[in-house]
């Protein structure tokens, strides 16, 4: 692996990157995990700068957002706040710790189904998607470990227990992208409330919620780390027997490879190349087992998706641009639809993943 072209890709796409939306969003989020993941791999300063400044500009001296949009009760603003706990470690400001407690509080009033589990949007009630749990219980679960006696740790091991017990398929061992609990949805199957298949990215945002959110926990909790141990172990052995057996990558529509148009999905499979290294790092899965699986993938996507441009210079490719369900008739789950989204090159929701399974790549090579 040529590590110097990929800290040389990485400090590019940094240096030029333009941030994904004026307001906190979840898209910059990736890409500060992915600055946080490559700090603690290399122990290069400027990657803790970079997401230190970025929070700076945005996070007030009293610990306000001003651009977190909280009316729209939306599951996918909480993932920006997980960087704000290496921000406090780092510089010890408490506005950091203030803007936590703002995140928590703003996560107390979101919309819930019966179930028990978020909503996934306010435009979206009554649906648990995939993407929402790595979103939001990183977070929780990290908040309630160091700042509050772990007394909400039932609500988050039993929001991950709600998807495998309403999105995972028992015959295909995969699990779907999203639910809707009042079957109202169009694109939601009246008698499972499930969506019609299997996305890649949706797939990898449940693997990393699930091995980033053991990560923060106590494993002196041990029935709640054991369940969480669990459903990990089940996610992963689900998807290892569809990555293609070529690049060692997920598809777009993880079980239909020979659909028309079906590709190979950057984001999806460096999320599940991160979560597979981390598992191994971490103890959840047997490093002789997986952990060369989980860097088979990540060189699978170093090697097919990293090419030179016109101009020599290394972008990253094939990274579905946005998918999603609904509303009403627009955007159906069905295989067309995934496969009829825009492929982007260097994207956001691409490249943040990209440099989380970097960082994890280096820290499992001496392993």
């Amino acid at each position: 692996m040529d590590t110097k072209r990929l800290m040389e890709y990485t400090r590019r796409f940094l240096k030029d990157y333009q941030i994904y939306q004026t307001y906190w969003n979840y898209e910059d989020g990736v890409v500060l995990m992915g600055c946080k993941q490559l700090a603690e791999a290399t122990g290069e300063e400027s990657f803790m700068e970079y997401m230190i400044h970025y929070l700076e500009t945005r996070v007030t001296p009293e610990g306000t957002i001003p651009t977190f949009k909280t009316e729209k009760f939306n599951i996918d603003s909480m993932n920006c706040g997980k960087v704000l706990f290496a921000a406090l470690d780092r510089t010890g400001d408490e506005r950091y710790k203030k803007a936590l407690d703002f995140h928590m509080e703003v996560l107390a009033k979101h919309p819930r189904c019966k179930c028990g589990s978020f909503w996934h949007k306010e435009i979206y009630p009554n649906q648990i998607w995939l993407d929402g749990l790595y979103m939001a219980q990183p977070l929780y679960m990290e908040y309630e470990t160091r700042f509050h006696n772990k007394e909400n740790y039932n609500d988050i091991i039993h929001q991950f227990e709600n998807v495998q017990k309403y999105l995972y398929d028992p015959e295909k061992k995969l699990y779907y992208h999203g639910y809707d609990e009042s079957r109202q949805a169009p694109w939601a199957n009246k008698e499972t409330g499930c969506s019609a298949n299997f996305w890649s990215r949706a797939y990898g945002w449940w693997l990393m919620a699930l091995i980033d959110t053991m990560d923060v926990m106590s494993e002196q909790i041990y029935e709640h780390y054991r369940t969480l141990e669990d459903i990990f172990r089940i996610a992963v052995k689900g998807l290892l027997p569809h990555l293609d057996p070529k690049d060692h990558m997920v598809y777009q529509v993880i079980d239909h490879p020979e659909a028309e148009g079906n590709y190979t999905e950057t984001s999806g499979s460096a999320m599940a190349a991160y979560a597979i290294m981390k598992g191994c790092r971490l103890g959840v899965l047997l490093p002789e087992k997986y952990l060369q699986v989980g860097r088979s993938m990540f060189e699978g996507i170093v090697e097919n998706k990293l090419r030179p441009d016109e101009n020599g210079i290394d972008k990253l490719y094939d990274i579905c641009h946005v998918a999603g369900l609904g509303p009403g008739e627009e955007r159906d789950g069905s295989v067309a639809y995934y496969l009829s989204e825009p492929k982007s090159v260097d994207e956001a929701k691409g490249v943040g993943p990209f440099l989380m399974a970097f960082g994890e790549y280096l820290k499992t090579s001496e392993e």
